[in-house]
């Protein structure tokens, strides 16, 4: 019934919504115009929940992460051609605009906090994105008559961030209040505070090839964090920030149903290679045996049952190989099950290899093992609370047994590189449908994992600014373009943060 009420307030959010804009258009109605119309937060918040936590959702993100191929025609994602990134998630601001202008109304800090927050999640991905953005002048067009934003630096745009973060936090501790519409946490602002924290401590991490050029001390602010502020904890997955899914009309897993799934897509041998590497059985719960290795009769956790397409030969190949029954699909339950899984925003597992790697690293001081260790455990109770009927193949038993084998087991790293090389493979192997492009941004911070391209293929950095900059906000985004790459808005250009 807990789920049921949440998303019955999802609707009510989405109708209030739009009640809001159609009103505005209403000029003949006898109202009164020295009083402005207002809604409570709340019914602002549900939607904008909504919005966020699907944001990186999708099929694009795999294929650049080599986890699965096209074989009935050419994607860019997949060789690494990607050209115009979109401004969708301004879209989605407009309405954390509008959910803090009705908090500041009725002086809530609850709602001013995580409109804080979805806002500093937005620029954080798109500033991974394109690079320099619209940023303090962003949003601002029907406040301030601003419809031409400058483009901030990415150093500016991450130092806002932080400071975002860091505000929203304090704002959460001195109000305790229950957060209505919420329907990640059921209005817990102590559960907020651990994501919001925790989040900030992937924004940091995400700076580590810039601790001698940012306006923070970004080794003493993650320790600061770390060592003083409330984060995620739960093992179990209650702590996470995610988003879970009914047997409902709108409120199904986003992948149910899917077209795509049921026809050109199959399995990257990249990713299926290296389950079978580390005899990682939650190969079981994301893939299909080939129809070749059900016709044989092998056990479904027979790792020889699986097979995928290469990622870098033609895509006719790959389909040659598919026809013939040598390919395995993504697991029927990605498309048949409407509530397939939880899309997680950021949980513990990723929070832990985070912390791993900052010990490594020697922010911090810790065990590196055992926060390894306790990412890859809540990994595998990830899929053993939420693969319906697959849950033998990842317990507790079965999690065990995969941390004692030599190349998964941490001691057997020689030095810190292959620690490194080592956390930030498992933070991948995890990340199947789950955050997004954050495994491929490791990949361009740190070189891991690697991933296959052909010899002719060069590193995608960064996504083309949308041709409606170029219509709309030519001088500002031109200038922006100017002051990064010299005028060649480029996908193979480094941005700040990488450089």
């Amino acid at each position: 019934m807990k789920l049921v009420f949440k998303h019955i307030i999802l609707g009510l959010g989405l109708l209030a919504v739009a009640g809001l804009q159609s009103c505005e258009k209403l000029t003949d109605v006898n109202i009164n115009r020295n009083e402005a119309s207002t809604t409570h937060p709340q019914a602002l918040l549900t939607k904008v929940e909504w919005d966020a936590f699907r944001t990186w959702h999708g099929t694009s993100p795999l294929y650049a992460l080599k986890m699965i191929v096209q074989t009935d025609g050419e994607n860019a994602n997949q060789i690494y051609n990607w050209q115009r990134g979109s401004f969708e998630q301004y879209g989605f601001l407009r309405n954390v605009t509008k959910m803090t202008e009705e908090a500041e109304k009725i002086g809530d800090s609850n709602y001013l906090a995580l409109a804080k927050f979805f806002r500093a999640y937005y620029f954080y991905n798109l500033t991974l994105t394109f690079g320099d953005i619209p940023y303090s002048e962003a949003t601002q067009g029907e406040s301030m008559g601003l419809y031409t934003p400058k483009y901030d630096t990415q150093k500016e745009v991450f130092a806002g961030i932080l400071k975002e973060l860091d505000e929203a936090n304090t704002l959460l501790k001195s109000n305790n209040n229950p957060i209505s519409g919420d329907i990640i946490y059921a209005g817990n602002s102590d559960k907020w505070r651990k994501l919001i924290n925790s989040f900030r401590l992937k924004v940091l991490l995400t700076l580590s090839r810039k601790s001698a050029d940012f306006p923070v001390d970004i080794k003493s602010e993650f320790a600061k964090i770390y060592n003083g502020e409330t984060l995620i904890t739960n093992a179990a997955g209650s702590d996470d920030g995610q988003l879970i899914f009914l047997n409902q009309e709108g409120n199904r897993y986003p992948e149910f149903n899917s077209s795509g799934y049921g026809s050109g897509m199959y399995m990257d041998s990249t990713f299926i290679q290296r389950l079978q590497a580390h005899k990682d059985p939650r190969l079981f719960v994301l893939a299909t045996q080939t129809r070749l290795g059900k016709e044989a009769g092998k056990a479904l956790d027979d790792f020889s049952s699986y097979e995928g397409g290469d990622p870098i030969v033609p895509y006719a190949e790959v389909n040659e190989k598919a026809v013939k029954g040598k390919l395995s699909k993504v697991h029927e339950r990605f498309y048949k099950d409407p509530t397939a899984e939880p899309l997680v925003l950021m949980g513990y597992s990723e929070l832990q290899f985070i912390i791993a790697e900052a010990i490594v690293r020697g922010w911090i001081t810790g065990n590196d093992k055992e926060c390894y260790v306790n990412g890859i455990k809540a990994s595998f109770k990830f899929y053993e609370n939420y693969a319906k009927n697959l849950n033998a193949y990842v317990d507790a038993t079965r999690v065990e047994s995969y941390l004692s084998q030599k190349l998964v087991n941490l001691d057997n790293a020689n030095n810190s590189e292959e620690k490194l090389e080592r956390i930030l493979m498992q933070k991948y192997l995890r990340s199947f449908h789950q955050g997004g492009y954050t495994a491929y941004f490791d990949h361009l911070r740190t070189g891991y994992p690697s991933l296959l391209k052909a010899d002719n293929v060069k590193i995608a950095y960064r996504w083309m600014y949308p041709q409606d900059e170029y219509n709309n906000n030519t001088v500002q985004v031109s200038e922006a373009i100017k002051r990064q790459f010299s005028g060649n808005d480029n996908i193979n250009l480094q941005t700040w943060w990488l450089k």
